[in-house]
């Protein structure tokens, strides 16, 4: 036997060794890493309504859908996802202006069947959204109108 078959076989069993070493597993990706609108409709519309909910409030609706904003001076702009929450005499939108949770997004409110005349930012300060956070800004922000409890 020469040298050099010597090393050869030493050299093997290194490398059935490195074959077998178990594979990382791997983590299984963030709801947030959904698609856009697999995101806001099966995990964030469901959740918020819940958190609704448990602030007390009743015959609440909300839904998703691609619409204009109502607002006067938008009428010009095209059409951006929504989040539009009916509470018995008031109405809430999130407008998604891109189709990204982490992208602009703007809030109007309004009450007995008006159509909102003003759109305000949403979580401008805010990098990288999730779905808790993005049930607590809108929490807090109809809180900030007294909806959910009297100040």
């Amino acid at each position: 036997m020469t040298e050099e078959t010597k090393v050869e076989t030493t050299k093997k069993p290194e490398a059935t060794e490195a074959k077998t070493a178990p594979a990382k597993k791997v983590k299984p990706p963030a709801l947030e890493d959904k698609p856009f609108t697999e995101f806001m409709e099966q995990h964030f519309t469901p959740t918020l309504k819940t958190a609704l909910e448990k602030q007390g409030l009743e015959d609440i609706q909300v839904d998703f859908v691609k619409a204009k904003i109502p607002i006067k001076g938008f009428e010009s702009n095209p059409e951006c996802w929504q989040v539009v929450g009916n509470l018995k005499n008031r109405q809430f939108s999130l407008y998604f202006l891109e189709e990204n949770i982490n992208g602009q997004k703007a809030f109007s409110c309004s009450t007995d069947g008006q159509k909102p005349s003003t759109i305000e930012s949403f979580m401008i300060d805010e990098r990288k959204a999730s779905l808790d956070l993005m049930v607590l800004f809108t929490l807090k922000r109809l809180n900030g109108q007294k909806w959910l409890a009297r100040n």
